[in-house]
């Protein structure tokens, strides 16, 4: 560890300037340029350029996915205990761009090996690669709770986060393919190794607008001990968070069981896959429209009272499609649209309650973890992706479903509510837990101001 020098601040509020808020914002865009392409193509990557078979490649996803969740509270407590002259997270996205780069690269290399040398290979530089994403992206998170203590100015930053953040899935989602055939020259394994690394270069010069424009003014009290199990003893205890930690399991369950299952409703109940090519990216520019509301709506509406009406809104609108008829494209996409509307401003308002509860955490033991609030939020949203996939997987299976063929009225019927009343549930069930949830902007205004008197006196 290194000594704290004179370049991180000691002031803990006040407004931020647009610089610094989009500059936080770049690299979020640069964290997409990884994580969409790992969920749009490393799976196609795998079987048709690299040469696993479809059951290896799943295996492995879900392998990696579930040993990284498993990182994150790892990460968070490292983190935490940083202590530079930069702050203690904003080092990381100068320190492990490079190396999340270089596995990057690697991932999307097919070597010249027999097998099960593939096999050890994509095993190895896929987790390489998940884990240094883990080291650069949990720092990354964590720095929106320090930049600032105002509850809005949250709101703001992470609006603005997650308007490039879709903006960087969308560009990705769109650019990937010619890339790779034009940089491949019909080479496809050249193609796609090439085209990361153009990705992955993109990527780190945006970590380094990050880096160079942000600071951290948030710092735990002076002379809090290190340690780890009291850290984990204080989130479990942390009601609220504890509320955000079931919340976020709940929401990336209602989202991935749509998403996933989208590309089955349209090849076997609509009769036409070459639709997910517009399905998906539609509800990506609706939730960066809706993201870029998030500020303007929690000026008006409570964060809590806020999230119950984006979730109802999203119960409603997942029943609804329910109803739509196989030859009503129009209906689906608006649809579509409008929950991207609703739960677009969901990922920016839970990460700025994330960055309360660590104020609650402080307010209430006098000691904060920052990082480790934030790295256990992310091992709750891989949790609820496992859930999502197995509960799809455990449904297809009890319906019969036949994959590349014709499918039976009760696996269509199964696919159906797949997309509509099972996310519509579990979407109620985010309702329900957020009743629970205790910090409201009464809460939060109290708790600040006993704060800032607690580190005013002498």
């Amino acid at each position: 560890m290194f000594k704290r020098g004179p370049e991180t601040p000691v002031a803990t509020g006040g407004n931020l300037g647009w610089r610094e808020k989009i500059s936080y914002g770049v690299a979020d865009m640069g964290f997409n340029f990884y994580w969409a392409n790992i969920a749009t193509f490393l799976l196609i990557f795998y079987t048709d350029t690299f040469g696993i078979s479809a059951a290896q490649a799943a295996t492995l996803l879900a392998s990696i996915k579930l040993i990284n969740a498993f990182t994150d509270p790892v990460i968070g407590a490292f983190a935490d205990r940083t202590n530079t002259r930069f702050g203690k997270f904003r080092p990381y996205l100068i320190w492990m761009s490079i190396p999340l780069g270089a596995a990057a690269v690697l991932t999307y290399t097919t070597p010249d090996l027999d097998a099960n040398g593939k096999l050890l290979w994509a095993y190895g530089s896929y987790l390489a690669m998940m884990v240094c994403y883990t080291c650069v992206n949990i720092p990354y998170n964590a720095l929106s709770g320090v930049i600032s203590n105002d509850p809005q100015e949250r709101s703001t930053i992470n609006g603005l986060r997650f308007i490039f953040a879709f903006a960087g899935s969308t560009l990705v989602t769109a650019a990937t393919p010619a890339m790779v055939a034009w940089l491949g020259a019909g080479d496809d394994v050249r193609g796609w190794q090439l085209t990361m690394l153009a990705w992955s270069v993109a990527a780190s010069v945006m970590f380094l607008i990050t880096f160079l424009n942000t600071r951290e003014r948030v710092l735990p009290p002076p002379g809090q001990k290190s340690d780890v199990w009291r850290d984990i003893r204080d989130l479990a205890s942390n009601r609220p968070w504890v509320v955000l930690f079931v919340l976020a399991l709940v929401i990336m369950v209602t989202i991935t069981l749509r998403t996933t299952t989208s590309a089955y409703y349209f090849k076997y109940v609509v009769g036409r896959p070459e639709l997910m090519a517009t399905f998906v990216p539609t509800y990506m520019v609706f939730a960066a429209v809706g993201a870029a509301c998030t500020p303007l709506l929690t000026r008006f509406i409570d964060k809590k009272l806020l999230m119950i009406l984006l979730m109802s809104c999203t119960a409603v609108l997942s029943s609804l499609f329910f109803l739509i008829p196989a030859d009503r494209i129009d209906l689906m996409f608006v649809l579509q649209a409008g929950l991207g509307l609703v739960l677009g401003p969901k990922s920016p308002l839970a990460f700025s309650m994330y960055a309360d509860t660590a104020d609650y955490n402080e307010w209430r033991t006098g000691r904060r973890a920052t990082a480790m609030t934030f790295a256990a939020a992310t091992f709750s949203q891989k949790l609820g992706t496992a859930v999502a996939v197995s509960v799809i997987g455990a449904v297809f299976t009890w319906l019969g479903y036949v994959p590349n063929a014709a499918q039976s009225i009760g696996s269509q019927a199964g696919i159906v509510w797949l997309m509509s009343f099972v996310p519509a549930a579990f979407a109620l069930v985010a309702v329900l837990v957020m009743c629970l949830y205790n910090l409201d902007a009464k809460a939060l205004a109290r708790m600040g101001a006993e704060l800032a008197a607690r580190k005013a006196a002498p």
